[in-house]
């Protein structure tokens, strides 16, 4: 089998139930037969992992006959689920405590580290944490030098402590190229701690997004000393088997980095297995060798991996790639925002047990015999009915070889094996109800291609709905060693360019090399790099054209023997030189507390006397209400939320008060955020900020009282600061809000509309650093958007801004009174349908406290953005779902139903698609035909919010992305909007539209929570 000038790869995938392996020939790779797969074999996962591994290598070697120690095997790849798992399952006998040092003074403390980890993990992992100077703007400029003695003090404390795995995360740290602060931090804690202490820079592990990126950072460290011993381990069973050539890890984004740098970065390792099947699905069809030259065959094909428990869906890039999951991911209940890949799972596969009920009826799943299908299944002599044995009883699909007995599943009933063939495509096509499998990764509502690969493909059926062709490559059941074994090397840059009096064009090309070079320093052939991911996101709010760039390139594996690319782990870190095996880690996986699971059904806020006393549920419901209420903008109200969660946690309380209970001429405090979304998710945005630009401003105007807070925009995160002010002042927050949505300019709010005194100077503004800039006069009210952006950019794109205090009177006749009982009933509405899995349900549940139409039903196809005076501009055009897809879509009685539903997309109406440009938020709503007519059909000052269809969230402005299925809901907004004055300032033509404003209807007053409840 040994081929002459051949060169090979070896590419293992540890999955749940086997862990496979496979030989490669690259030099025959093109060849159609086989793609140079020469050798593949399957073994039980082992509880160790690493025995597994081992006898999987031993098996393929001894199938070809190839000399291990030849130098023609370039390398052995391994793909891995062994770090994640621990996580999971809160292994603490795996898990290290953690220190997290900040370079981020005087930001983030009210944010504090391990803030959104559940209880658990935190105790595992929480053993230092510490704010100390440092931190970059947007711009790249210094916030804070980094100050030595503050470190060498927190070395000192860490030393006390015993802490050996340290994470360090500066503001904007992703900026800073020439590595000033985290770097250099690192380097002064080596220093003191010595070179054998674990420090994670989280410039390496994370993208823009602060708390995320730390998260990720948390998690890298706390796994590294398990992944080092885990590493060494799969280097000496390299050695017993007499392997020479080194050792490579497959990364979540389908490449591949050395033995070195996975011991150093383990968490890019954690979900390599679905990437390495679509990986494998890729280069076993052939899609690799497409020319891509517009003929058609460059397209985007759907993956079905089934393999012994779970199934996985994902999409193929054109590119070869999978297709990227979006910002944020979740591992282990905790927001990360490093590169995964997007996979739907279910449970099924080809273990899943087949039950049948008194009642006739049959279920496949969730549960698997798992790798003891050999001894529990039917065909194999076993009691126990799996889908295997179903398949195996149907002979859809001739297998090369004979699995198991045959004759033994010629037993099952035909009603039984029929109606799991049922249930299996039901699975695949429609699980759970309201989610089409396959569907809900389709980007075009054409029929696609399908990929089935893994080694349960046999339960599959033949045919599925939306899909033209399945195809089932040869070697399709290791197809997950076989991504494994030709991975490629990556090099990403990920970084934020000011493109004012610059080319987009030549400062692309400038990171495309970037790119590429990174790639060629980690291993890649030169002459192999390319570039197959380029990502330009404007900022919002900024003046000097600030844009986030992400290009990612890939090239093959340098085929020189013996290639290994080191990172900055230490060598001796992983030696595996010596002969005895370090003694197995006894797993100690901690059940985690129950939580307390709160029936939003039942659920009653609490109301004491005339006040509202919030929860963290109630805080759940308000944050949801925001984001719809933000149509677009406002920015996240995530980390706001977080941060009034933080202060209940820490005993304190957020109060509410309606206007009836206080007094007509009492005082309130006002306040929010000005600038970039994207500066308030690295540098926290804090209540004490808008504390301390209050008071300046309460000095200035001489105030000395105030009765309650007020946010000036209910959308977005500003809706929620008016609760994080009030423990400040120590007085309650007012439900009201003077926008009733999320407007882009300060003029927008309804006291300047209506020229009241006091709307909006004199203003103040704090960047958190000891600034503080008072805006007396203006010649007019749209003079203080134009000069406190000006201050705002120089104080670093974000600042705590706070107008005018208003009387209560004022911001009940010239404000929208009780906002945040809104956003509450919207939230809980939204909670509701999530916990009855009725995802469908979630228009209508919203509309039932807001007049208002359900829009549109269906699938982002475009998205262009372009930053202009400070502001995002764009446009989002929606596609229409087919009349199959809707099949569980419905209309509440007397609202209309959607344009493309069932109903409407007979004829002419099934080629509408719906197009909405935004102005940071969201505009107006058009329909528009395949000849391009338009029809408006909801415009500002209405409300337009689209929402992710697969969870019912608000989705902002910088999260519409391609193939995202959506639905599209419009509010009526508040009849001081729909005036001749209101209209001016907040209706089309305020915006440089050339339609008349018509309404969607009257809009009903929100019902106050504390009147509602507090009988």
């Amino acid at each position: 089998m040994v081929l002459s000038e051949s060169k090979y790869r070896i590419g293992v995938d540890v999955g749940g139930t086997n862990t496979d392996a496979v030989i490669v020939d690259i030099t025959h790779r093109e060849d159609p037969a086989n793609r140079g797969v020469i050798a593949s074999f399957k073994h039980p996962t082992t509880p160790d992992v690493t025995t597994g591994i081992e006898f999987a290598v031993k098996g393929v070697l001894n199938q070809s006959e190839i000399d291990p120690a030849r130098r023609e095997i370039l390398g052995l790849t391994i793909g891995t689920t062994h770090f994640i798992n621990a996580v999971v399952q809160l292994d603490s006998a795996r898990l290290a405590k953690v220190a997290v040092i900040r370079l981020a003074a005087p930001y983030t403390t009210e944010c504090p580290s391990f803030i959104d980890f559940h209880v658990d993990l935190k105790n595992i992992l929480n053993g230092h944490t510490a704010i100390i100077r440092g931190g970059l703007q947007i711009d790249g400029q210094t916030i804070n030098d980094i100050r030595e003695a503050e470190v060498m003090e927190q070395a000192r404390i860490i030393k006390k402590k015993g802490l050996r795995n340290i994470v360090i995360v500066g503001v904007f740290s992703p900026l800073d190229f020439q590595g000033s602060q985290e770097y250099k931090a690192r380097g002064i804690l080596h220093r003191e701690l010595g070179d054998d202490v674990n420090i994670v820079c989280s410039r390496d592990v994370g993208h823009v997004g602060f708390v995320e990126r730390e998260n990720a950072s948390i998690l890298n460290a706390s796994i590294m000393t398990f992944a080092q011993k885990t590493i060494r381990g799969y280097k000496r069973a390299m050695k017993r088997l007499g392997l020479k050539c080194p050792l490579y890890l497959t990364q979540n984004d389908g490449t591949l980095t050395s033995a070195e740098e996975a011991a150093r970065l383990p968490i890019k390792t954690f979900s390599s297995g679905a990437t390495n099947s679509m990986r494998g699905a890729s280069y076993l069809a052939g899609i690799d060798l497409e020319s891509g030259d517009g003929s058609g065959n460059s397209k985007s094909r759907i993956v079905v991996d089934i393999g012994g428990t779970t199934t996985d869906v994902g999409v193929l890039l054109p590119s070869g790639f999978p297709r990227q999951a979006a910002a944020f991911i979740e591992i282990a209940g905790v927001r990360t925002n490093f590169t995964m890949p997007d996979v739907h799972s279910i449970g099924l596969g080809g273990g899943s047990r087949v039950r049948v009920a008194e009642n006739g009826r049959v279920s496949v799943g969730p549960d698997s015999v798992g790798h003891y299908i050999t001894r529990d299944s039917i065909v194999f002599g076993g009691g126990q009915l799996t889908a295997t044995d179903i398949a195996l009883r149907s002979k859809k699909f001739p297998q090369e070889e004979t699995i198991g007995d045959p004759s033994k599943v010629q037993l099952i009933d035909d009603e039984v094996a029929e109606r799991a063939e049922q249930a299996v495509k039901r699975m695949l096509e429609t699980y759970p109800p309201t989610q089409l499998v396959v569907d809900r990764m389709k980007t075009s509502a054409e029929d696609c291609d399908l990929l089935l690969v893994g080694g349960g493909s046999i339960i599959a059926p033949r045919t599925l709905k939306g899909v033209s062709n399945i195809i089932l490559p040869r070697h399709h059941e290791v197809a997950n060693a076989v991504g494994a074994a030709i991975a490629n090397v990556s090099g990403e840059v990920d970084t934020i360019e000011v493109l004012q009096d610059r080319s987009l064009s030549d400062v692309l090309e400038n990171i495309k090399q970037r790119a590429m070079d990174k790639a060629t320093e980690s291993g890649a052939q030169p002459g192999s790099v390319r570039i197959v991911d380029i990502n330009v996101l404007p900022i919002q709010y900024v003046t000097n054209q600030a844009t986030r760039i992400i290009v990612r390139a890939v090239g093959e594996l340098s085929q020189e023997p013996g290639l290994d690319a080191v990172g900055d782990t230490a060598s001796h870190v992983l030696d595996a030189e010596d002969d005895g095996n370090e003694p197995e880690l006894e797993a100690v996986v901690n059940t985690p507390t129950p939580q307390e699971r709160i029936d939003y059904a039942t659920y009653q806020p609490t109301i004491v006397g005339k006040e509202w006393i919030l929860s963290e549920t109630d805080l759940f419901f308000i944050m949801e209400g925001c984001g719809i209420l933000g149509t677009g903008g406002g920015g996240s109200p995530y980390p706001a939320y977080l941060i009034c969660r933080q202060i209940l946690r820490d005993g304190g309380a957020i109060r509410i008060a309606d206007h009836t209970s206080l007094p007509e001429h009492g005082v309130v405090a006002r306040g929010g955020f000005m600038g970039s979304p994207s500066v308030g998710s690295e540098r926290i945005r804090s209540g004490e900020h808008l504390h301390v630009a209050g008071r300046e401003l309460a000095k200035y105007c001489g105030v000395s009282e105030f009765c309650a807070t007020l946010c000036d925009e209910i959308g977005g995160s500003n809706g929620m600061q008016s609760l994080q002010m009030s423990m400040y002042y120590g007085v309650p927050a007012l439900d009201v809000d003077l926008m009733g949505r999320a407007y882009p300019m300060l003029n927008q709010v309804l006291p300047a509309v209506y020229d009241r005194p006091n709307s909006l100077v004199p203003c103040s503004l704090h960047d958190g650093d000891g600034n503080t800039v008072i805006l007396a006069t203006v010649k007019n009210e749209y003079f203080v958007e134009r000069i406190m952006r000006v201050v705002t950019t120089q104080m670093g794109s974000s600042a705590a801004l706070c107008p005018p205090p208003l009387a209560v009177r004022e911001a009940r006749d010239f404000g929208v009174t009780r906002s945040h009982s809104q956003a509450w009933r919207i939230g809980r509405a939204i909670a509701l349908c999530r916990q009855m899995n009725d995802m469908s349900g979630i228009p209508d549940a919203i509309l039932k406290y807001q007049t208002g139409k359900c829009l549109f039903v269906g699938k982002i196809i475009e998205v262009t953005r372009e930053v202009r005076a400070g502001f995002t501009w764009g446009q989002v055009r929606i596609a229409p779902l087919r009349p199959d897809e809707l099949e569980d879509v419905t209309v509440a009685p007397g609202k209309q139903p959607h344009p493309n539903s069932t109903e409407n997309t007979q004829g002419s109406g099934r080629d509408e698609t719906m197009l909405i440009p935004f102005q940071n938020e969201n505009l107006c709503a058009y329909l528009e035909s395949s000849t391009g007519a338009r029809n408006v059909v909801a415009s500002v000052p209405d409300l337009i919010t689209i929402l992710d269809s697969q969870s019912g969230s608000h989705l902002g402005t910088p999260e519409y992305s391609y193939g995202l299925r959506v639905t599209v809901i419009a509010l009526a907004g508040h009849p001081l909007w729909r005036s001749k004055k209101g209209l001016e300032v907040g209706g089309p033509a305020a915006f440089g539209l050339d339609h008349e404003f018509v309404p969607l209807g009257e809009s009903i007053e929100p019902r106050s929570v504390i009147n509602e409840y507090g009988s």
